[in-house]
């Protein structure tokens, strides 16, 4: 089987720099690494020498937008791999990943894509720096066998309605022609549930959690939020979207979207430092309103 990984960035360039030890020390190591960014400076080096031989590690670029930056990576390595693994740039992965990406597809036929445990998640919170994520993965390892030798990996949960984007492993031949839907621009919030439903609604595969790979997300934050009328608008209408577009159930969506717009209130009074919830709210408020008049549009935020 051969795996690539494909990561993509905009403007951070140190997470991807502290990224690549974790790839280049992989139990397994990839077949493919390709980092999408939007220009050179995004990364601020060249990672091919960073890893030794059968990886072939690259950098292309994209237009600005997680769906079109996944695109251009799914275009890199369509054809020539078997398996593609999806890491966000702050995800810092258990150096057994890859071993346990192909030990799960190998062991599950019937499966389309899985999303692997997570050790732990800083996107609810102030986040990790890369010592404490490393140091968090290091422990894991050290208890954990790897995979297929020290033990079977096991389905956590199966029929998942979407896969979480940070770490998301899918066959390549259960996406075929399938692309992240470019009709959500910049963040594309909620492109990861879209994607997956629709891999897996053509393949007939399954979706799952498991513990055959696994990894801290970081949620690295880039000081305060600085356009949370942007993502509260997205909040509402990137689900509205998906739900029309039937790759979400209105149960799904209704919670959703109830969910954030409850957060954004309740704290708008006393907001995390990092996070622009009056300006979430703005955005939900926007959104609710185009909801009404039918004319929510994802791509309404590239104006806001």
């Amino acid at each position: 089987m051969k795996i690539a990984v494909i990561v993509c960035s905009v403007g951070r360039p140190d997470c991807l720099r502290d990224l690549m030890p974790a790839l280049a020390a992989q139990s397994r190591p990839a077949d493919r690494v390709v980092l999408v960014v939007t220009r050179p400076e995004d990364a601020g080096f060249d990672p091919a020498p960073l890893f030794p031989e059968p990886t072939r590690a690259e950098l292309i670029l994209a237009p600005r937008g997680l769906p079109q930056q996944r695109n251009r990576g799914l275009d890199a390595v369509s054809g020539d791999c078997d398996a593609v693994l999806f890491l966000d740039d702050d995800f810092v992965p258990s150096r057994h990943a890859l071993r346990g990406v192909e030990a799960g597809f190998d062991a599950w036929p019937d499966v389309a894509g899985m999303t692997g445990r997570l050790i732990a998640d800083g996107i609810h919170g102030a986040g990790f720096d890369m010592a404490e994520a490393a140091r968090m993965v290091a422990d894991h390892d050290a208890r954990t066998p790897a995979p297929p030798e020290g033990r079977a990996p096991r389905i956590l949960r199966r029929g998942m309605a979407g896969l979480y984007g940070c770490n998301m492993a899918y066959r390549m031949a259960a996406v075929g022609g399938a692309r992240f839907d470019e009709r959500l621009p910049l963040y594309a919030w909620q492109e990861d549930i879209d994607f997956a439903a629709r891999v897996g609604r053509a393949s007939g595969g399954d979706l799952v959690r498991t513990d055959a790979f696994s990894g801290v997300h970081r949620g690295a934050k880039s000081g305060r939020e600085r356009a949370g009328r942007r993502l509260g608008y997205s909040q509402l209408a990137n689900p509205w979207y998906l739900w029309n577009k039937g790759t979400m159930t209105a149960r799904f969506a209704g919670r959703l979207a109830l969910r954030n717009m409850l957060a954004n209130h309740a704290r708008s009074l006393r907001p995390e430092p990092w996070i622009d919830r009056a300006g979430r709210a703005r955005g939900n408020w926007l959104a609710l309103w185009d909801i009404l008049r039918g004319r929510s549009d994802p791509g309404r935020i590239l104006g806001l």
